[in-house]
């Protein structure tokens, strides 16, 4: 999408950034997930048996489920969203080849609603109309472009990427330390990254850093306390 500068601006507009900046945002997530997930069950098979085969059989099962689950989840919800915008985008176009007079009132009152008198409205409207007639009444209407439809496979390659490259950190923190040192290691790694998902996620939706990051690393290490407890239970007892 093309950039338009604005004078006495530094930064290009962009239409679209605000899907950018969520795209962005599900990745930080995705990785979070991937680094809670697999933490959890490395820990906890950490806590039943201090085998390395075990905790990496463990690990690799929860890295390649979880990624694949993530991926299937955001293919499945973005296929939707693309069939409703396809949807949308084809009633718009029916309309407009139906009745443009009144689609041409309908936008000149959408514009006369945001503010602007009756006659600027009209004019702004016909000349949208005139330069892009199904554009402007998506943009308007239902703040979608034509250009911009979701992809459900970028969506779900991207969240398996990011679920991967968040596995990975718990992984390689359980497998690569001596033995005595694994979960310890893992508990601190683990944090540390939760630490900076949560205040990147914060950053781009614009709300506290702090707080976000005192939240995922909250529940982080409940998480990592609670299977490592159970599987330190199932040790002691024998089952494990």
């Amino acid at each position: 999408m093309a950039e338009v500068d604005i004078p006495g601006h530094d930064e290009p507009h962009q239409e679209g950034l605000a899907q950018r900046l969520n795209w962005l945002r599900a990745g930080v997530l995705g990785a979070n997930d991937g680094i809670v997930s697999v933490a959890a069950i490395v820990v906890g098979v950490a806590g039943a048996t201090t085998a390395t085969a075990a905790i990496l059989t463990a690990g690799v099962a929860g890295l390649v489920g979880g990624a694949i689950s993530m991926a299937l989840g955001e293919y499945v919800s973005v296929s939707s969203q693309r069939d409703s915008e396809r949807a949308l985008i084809a009633k718009e176009k029916k309309e407009l080849h139906d009745d443009p007079v009144a689609e041409l009132d309908e936008l000149a009152g959408l514009y006369q609603a945001r503010g602007l008198s009756a006659e600027t409205a009209r004019l702004v409207a016909r000349e949208l109309t005139e330069h892009d007639a199904l554009s402007a009444h998506l943009s308007v209407e239902l703040n979608i472009d034509a250009d911009d439809v979701v992809n459900p496979w970028h969506a779900a390659v991207a969240s398996a990427a990011a679920f991967t490259l968040g596995a990975l950190l718990p992984m390689l923190a359980i497998l690569l330390p001596p033995p005595a040192w694994r979960v310890p290691i893992t508990f601190v790694a683990v944090l540390v990254a939760l630490a900076i998902t949560g205040a990147v996620a914060a950053t781009i939706g614009g709300s506290s850093r702090a707080r976000a990051s005192v939240r995922v690393v909250v529940g982080g290490a409940l998480a990592l306390t609670a299977t490592y407890a159970i599987g330190t239970l199932l040790n002691t007892t024998g089952i494990a």
